[in-house]
């Protein structure tokens, strides 16, 4: 569930079940001529009855316990409604008070530092586990000091300043630390600009991103409708413990520091693969220029109905010479006519709880697409458009200062209230558009005002993929292409032929200011939020069995009984040394959550689609991953399933493939993933540095998990990934630093034994690893990634929850 926990002093669970994968923008909806209002109305019925099942399930839970609050589908991103309704500040039993302090299983949770709330993304698993009273355990981290000072210039915007922000603290390296901002220029930064740099942490690779209470967070708490009562408790226990932050409040001292002055942030983008790749606008054009060279010389993408098997694999094509470069494609729409050419940008989305939560860049979206309309501007006619806010209050204040006429005469009308593109939910291309990149190999882009932009997870056929404001977002669809200088060169002509610049348009910070204080009202916040948990009347009509365990349907192809508790012994086995293993896949360096299991649509021909045909679902019902996450079979087949994925047993090669090493037969990962166990093989996955970024996306172990992977050897892990494969009970190893497969001269086709894992096994324990292969046999040593006494105990259980759940039987 993607959500967010609050475990202490026995205050209700709150869970958000409007899943990102929930929300797939279907073009034909959003374009109706009914307009927008008809259009969500249309889309949310749809997905609804998609997900009856699901929301039955979490129904019955609201039923079932006593201790658990559920925020009902259709209410916004679960983190921006945490800052604007859930989130306390500080805590009251009736006997004590104590800090907000928050778990949530997405990795964004962070967003809610910008209130003063600590508070970071866990894997499911453990997030499960505390759901069940199991503690939270971790070393204690480094703090690094972010030191802010001066204002942002004119024109720049928060998602400029996060961006920035990501780029030098993933220079610096700070995973696994705090980092805490400070100095004068925060008092510069409103609540939501806070937000915004709070929520991108996971993407700078801190556990959390902390700004401290203040004066600005006491007014943001009244603004957003919080009692009274609540917020003068909030600014007096803070006084009391010398947590309120004021300008006379002494310097903290800390393990490192940067500073930034806010004067020295521009206009940026981010891509096109890494959120941390930071690209000043002046300079767009250059990048776009310098990655279409290194891409054309990579594999073509694949159709997404064609996955990768052992009968049609994709290998990479060789270039071409300048011919690939100028490689176009006609394409008729209608009545149109138009060529399409690399670096076209075929999907523009405002979307995100980043960047939806900032009325500043929302606003600013809506003003610069009302002086384009003015201007005669127009969309170009292959840009797919879309606007998804994190809460509905965003289309309170757009609707108020008379802006969402001109966004959606550009194509941004509103699709719902949730995780769109920056999820992985784009939705599929339309058809002649996705003919159109596949026939000619082109290299197209994707401009989103969202947190994360990694190969692969905005859409199958896109593979340039740039983060930017909201009005960045509106620019780059009117301009329609990334070869453009957009500090330079025009958008495009008015009707009057007159060349139009993005100068032209671009709203002042007057303008904005003026809009903000005229539009953005207290009054929406509290009607949004008066009956936010009661949910409306299909949400009310759920039928669900009042009953304290649930009723789990063997027909149902999205919530099934999971498998991890059968045959669970009432003591653990020991736990062995691993022998005899085989390598399923060798991957490179910053492999992502969603390389491991991506959330967004099931290809036709990959295991499984083919799982879901044979349980009688058709195609235009398989939805996506991140819905069907409740069923164990679904999501072990896509594990290792995105197209983007690079095997280097396969070289030349994209997608979920491997070879079958005793066979040398080639075959997707499921397969041969089963093949092994019905030959009793364990695995192991070898991995370069930063394996696991990306989302807490806790399939990403549970899928490797029931794939037969027993163990993964990297150059480093990212902070939740590595935990979710201990509360899984996979072990995770980390090569010596300057060590890896490469410098070890592994192949992957060797066999594996894993020593010092039943004698002695210790947090960082150093093992020793024995690779056979045709050359001989060489040994090497690698470090225990179990790091606390705790996750042993969870290890030895095989994993968590089966820990948990001993834990209980014998109390």
């Amino acid at each position: 569930m993607r959500n967010a926990m609050r475990n202490l002093g026995g205050d209700p669970a709150k869970i958000n079940p409007l899943l990102p994968a929930e929300l797939v923008i279907d073009h034909s909806v959003q374009v109706d001529e009914f307009g927008s209002r008809f259009a969500i109305a249309r889309n949310a019925e749809l997905e609804f009855q998609r997900n009856r099942e699901r929301y039955a399930f979490l129904r019955w839970g609201q039923k079932a316990f006593d201790n658990l609050e559920v925020v009902p589908p259709n209410t916004g991103i679960v983190h921006q409604v945490n800052l604007e309704f859930l989130a306390q500040v500080a805590f009251s039993d009736g006997t004590r008070l104590y800090p907000d302090t928050l778990v949530g299983t997405d990795s964004h949770t962070t967003m809610v530092n910008g209130l003063g709330v600590v508070g970071w993304g866990v894997g499911g698993i453990e997030a499960e586990a505390a759901l069940l009273g199991q503690p939270l355990t971790m070393l204690i981290p480094q703090v690094v000091g972010f030191r802010l000072s001066g204002k942002l210039p004119p024109g720049a915007t928060a998602t400029d300043l996060v961006l920035t922000v990501t780029q030098m603290l993933r220079k610096r390296g700070v995973v696994g630390k705090f980092v805490e901002f400070f100095g004068p220029g925060i008092g510069e930064l409103s609540l939501p600009d806070r937000a915004t740099i709070a929520n991108m942490a996971p993407e700078y690779g801190a556990t959390i991103g902390f700004f401290p209470v203040d004066a600005q967070t006491l007014a943001y708490l009244r603004f957003t409708g919080r009692p009274a009562a609540q917020v003068e408790l909030v600014e007096a226990y803070c006084k009391a413990q010398g947590l309120l932050h004021t300008a006379e409040t002494p310097e903290p001292v800390f393990s490192d520091l940067l500073s930034l002055d806010l004067g020295t942030v521009e206009p940026s983008l981010a891509g096109p693969k890494r959120p941390q790749d930071r690209v000043p606008l002046k300079d767009a054009k250059k990048i776009f220029e310098k990655s279409l060279l290194d891409m054309v010389n990579t594999a073509p993408p694949q159709d997404e109905d064609a996955a990768p098997t052992a009968a049609s694999p994709k290998p990479a094509q060789p270039v071409s010479g300048p011919s690939k470069l100028s490689a176009s494609a006609v394409v008729n729409q209608g009545t149109l006519s138009y060529r399409l050419q690399h670096g076209a940008v075929v999907i523009a989305a405002i979307t995100s709880c980043t960047n939806t939560s900032n009325p500043a860049v929302l606003l600013a979206a809506g003003l610069l697409a009302k002086k384009a309309v003015e201007r005669g501007l127009g969309t170009k006619p292959w840009v797919k458009t879309s606007l998804a806010p994190g809460s509905k209050v965003v289309m309170d204040y757009l609707r108020s200062a008379g802006l969402v006429p001109y966004l959606e005469a550009l194509g941004f009308h509103l699709v719902g209230y949730g995780c769109t593109t920056c999820i992985g939910n784009s939705g599929p291309l339309p058809e002649h558009i996705a003919s159109a990149v596949t026939e000619q190999d082109l290299v197209v882009a994707a401009v989103l005002s969202g947190n994360r932009n990694f190969e692969g997870r905005i859409n199958p056929f896109v593979r340039m993929n740039f983060l930017a404001s909201p009005p960045l977002v509106v620019a780059y669809a009117l301009a329609g292409e990334m070869d453009i200088d957009l500090v330079t060169e025009p958008l495009a002509v008015d009707r009057n032929g007159s060349p139009v610049y993005l100068k032209d348009i671009w709203p002042s910070d007057q303008e904005i200011r003026e809009a903000i204080a005229a539009h953005v009202k207290p009054e929406q916040f509290r009607n949004q939020y008066a009956h936010a948990l009661e949910g409306d009347a299909r949400w009310q009509s759920l039928r669900v069995p009042a009953s304290n365990t649930f009723a789990w349907d063997e027909k149902s192809t999205y919530v099934r009984r999971p498998p991890f508790f059968e045959n669970l012994s009432k003591e653990p086995v020991a736990v062995q040394d691993i022998k005899s293993a085989r390598v399923l896949a060798l991957l490179g360096d910053s492999v992502t959550t969603d390389h491991i299991s991506p959330a967004g649509s099931i290809a036709k021909a990959s295991p499984a689609a083919r799982y879901l045909m044979e349980q009688g679902v058709e195609p235009k019902d398989f939805n996506s991953y991140g819905s069907r996450r409740g069923n164990h079979e679904v999501m072990v087949r896509g594990t290792f399933a995105n197209i983007r994925l690079r095997n280097l047993l396969v070289p030349g090669v994209e997608g979920g493939v491997t070879v079958h090493l005793p066979t040398r037969e080639r075959m997707s990962i499921y397969d041969a993933a089963m093949k092994y166990a019905a030959e009793k093989t364990p695995l192991v996955v070898i991995a370069g540095a930063e394996y696991g970024t990306g989302s807490s996306r806790d399939w990403a172990a549970k899928g490797t998990l029931l794939l037969g992977v027993r163990a993964v050897l990297a150059k480093s892990f990212e902070r939740i990934h590595r935990s979710n494969l201990v509360g899984m009970g996979v072990l995770p190893l980390q090569f010596d630093a300057g060590v890896d497969a490469g410098t070890l001269g592994l192949t992957g086709k060797e066999t594996f034994e894993i020593l010092g894992v039943a004698e002695g096994l210790a947090p960082g324990k150093r093992l020793t690893v024995k690779a056979t292969g045709e050359q001989g046999s060489k040994e090497f040593t690698a470090t225990c990634r179990i790091d606390t006494p705790n996750e042993l105990d969870y290890y030895r259980n095989g994993g968590i929850l089966p820990f948990v759940l001993r834990q209980l039987a014998k109390a």
